[in-house]
């Protein structure tokens, strides 16, 4: 039987053995909710970078920059951490240079797997498809914030445990406590997090459209997927 695990951040990942997975990126609030967003809407590319200043060097080759710091937009880039910025359509065909404070580095620590998508809600039955479809045991990495474990991840690990656990085994309880979240939150996922780090930090930045609609799921159908360095729809 193929396997589920978790983790709950990227700086547990030396725990598991990745050549063997599929390893799930996620980080809801809000770079994989964005990257998500801007294939769905006709980007080329993704080339997610985890250093800020080579991110910054990316415009000069025509990429279009992308990202932020600490929640907040980088001075010098085209387009910041909202997924509303990835919608209006004058993205289309053009490759985006993408820098976090988070996801980015999960997706770089990430690239011993086997293979690497990019979950978000907004095309979460798109990918438990995929990972029901596909060979490899799998691994949903949750971004988190500098290391520490943030519950917005771990929501989403859990929904995708919620939908696969009659498929699936896990080796840990990880998988099972983000499945017992999961269903706690599942009602109303926005009044849940209302309390959590990551949306009291996020709060300051007057983002609570942003954070409803990183929630609401299966808006999307893509799988990003990381090919040689780039994420390709």
């Amino acid at each position: 039987m193929k396997t589920i695990d978790v983790c709950l951040s990227p700086e547990l990942l030396h725990l598991y053995d990745l050549e063997d997975r599929t390893i799930v990126v996620v980080d809801i609030l809000r770079a994989t909710s964005c990257m998500v967003t801007a294939f769905a809407h006709g980007v080329e590319s993704i080339t997610p970078i985890a250093n800020l200043e080579e991110c910054l060097r990316m415009k000069a080759k025509g990429y279009v920059t992308s990202g932020e710091r600490d929640g907040k937009k980088v001075d010098g880039f085209d387009k910041g951490n909202s997924p509303f910025e990835y919608m209006d359509g004058d993205l289309r065909g053009l490759k985006l240079a993408f820098t976090t404070t988070n996801g980015t580095l999960a997706i770089e620590k990430s690239k011993g797997a086997k293979e690497v998508i990019i979950g978000s809600f907004l095309n979460l039955s798109s990918v438990v498809r995929y990972l029901l479809l596909g060979e490899n045991n799998i691994l949903i990495v949750c971004a988190g914030w500098k290391g520490r474990v943030n519950l917005e991840d771990t929501l989403f690990a859990g929904a995708v445990v919620e939908k696969l656990k009659d498929y699936l085994g896990w080796d840990c309880d990880a998988p099972l406590a983000a499945q017992h979240l999961y269903n706690l939150a599942k009602g109303d996922m926005v009044k849940f997090l209302d309390s959590s780090s990551h949306v009291k930090r996020l709060s300051r930045l007057n983002i609570s459209k942003d954070i409803e609609f990183c929630v609401t799921p299966d808006q999307y159908k893509v799988i990003p997927r990381l090919k040689n360095g780039v994420l390709l729809a």
